[in-house]
């Protein structure tokens, strides 16, 4: 069995390819340039493909001789980034992906989504028939690449499979780095009640559920929330990490109106001239929105029993933090 794993220089691509390379998949990976992130990946035995989501030519070259496609890839959110970055990577690559891999042989892609796609979960936890309400550029971007991906995959005949991970951490992972770094140094203020939930995946569950998605014979045209099994209030995971570190959390709170005009007041002048906000509605957003999901779907379905619990994915990941120097 051939893979093709897109995003692969990244933090869950990169656990991906390496996680099927080592159960014995042939795995090839694109990249954009030669740096050592893909030289790494080359060193553990994934073949290295140059190319770009954006650019046909080098996506059907890559598709070559694959039997099934992970597609990792996607631009991410940055404040500075426009809508048409979002939607060129996010929607627009993943309806040329399935329509190439129609075309070259392919057997069934798995595209990664997220579960920003349901928005703030007013009744949690949410399903995957929960209501659509994505919140950013980035979400909307995600919802339409599923919308165009399902429909590429009816006229072409492909299995497509749509998995949508809620946050993903673990060793690797720098995005949770700031909230890791700022309950271990007792600087982390939380803003507003911190009761809304967050419900992490610790990234080598993800990866599992990945490949099952990839290959469970039923799942094709499905569509599962990949999530772990703890989900909190962002309190008690402040008050989990603070322990696994060996602190007391900081009680501190703030009111969160004042942050969330700040922060619209630095994009309105830092975006257009594509400069990184220092304060973003984004990251107001964190302390505001619920984020809880049921994975019984994919449980029942695939299979799928996230092993790693949240206690132990903190104490991992806390300690690679500490490897690179950052606590």
């Amino acid at each position: 069995m051939r893979t093709l794993v897109t995003g692969a220089t990244g933090f869950t691509g990169g656990h991906l390819a390496r996680a099927l390379r080592r159960q014995g998949r042939d795995v090839r990976a694109i990249v954009r340039t030669d740096d050592a992130r893909s030289s790494a990946l080359a060193a553990e035995g994934i073949e290295v493909c140059h190319g770009d989501l954006r650019d046909a030519g080098s996506l059907r070259r890559a598709l070559g001789g694959i039997d099934i496609v992970y597609n990792i890839g996607a631009n991410y959110r940055q404040a500075s980034a426009g809508r048409d970055d979002y939607y060129a990577v996010n929607a627009a690559a993943v309806a040329t992906l399935v329509e190439l891999a129609a075309a070259t042989g392919v057997r069934r892609v798995v595209h990664c989504s997220t579960v920003g796609v349901h928005g703030d979960v007013e009744h949690p936890p949410a399903n995957e028939d929960a209501p659509l309400r994505p919140g950013d550029e980035y979400q909307r971007s995600k919802l339409e690449g599923e919308r165009v991906g399902r429909e590429a995959a009816a006229r072409h005949d492909v299995e497509l499979v749509i998995a949508r991970p809620s946050g993903i951490y673990g060793p690797g992972d720098r995005r949770l780095l700031k909230l890791f770094r700022g309950v271990s140094r007792r600087t982390f203020v939380t803003l507003g009640s911190g009761e809304i939930f967050y419900h992490l995946t610790y990234v080598d569950d993800l990866v599992e559920g990945f490949r099952l998605c990839g290959e469970v014979p039923g799942a094709a045209g499905r569509t599962y929330i990949l999530a772990g099994d703890d989900v909190t209030p962002l309190n008690e995971l402040v008050r989990r990490i603070a322990a696994a570190a060996g602190v007391r959390p900081l009680s501190l709170r703030a009111p969160v109106w004042p942050f969330w005009v700040a922060g619209a007041l630095c994009e309105a002048v830092c975006v257009p001239l594509r400069i990184e906000p220092p304060i973003y509605r984004r990251r107001v957003d964190f302390f505001t929105k619920s984020r809880a999901f049921d994975i019984t779907r994919a449980r029942r379905e695939l299979g799928y029993s996230p092993l790693v619990g949240l206690d132990e994915g903190i104490r991992r990941t806390l300690a690679w933090y500490r490897e690179q120097g950052w606590l």
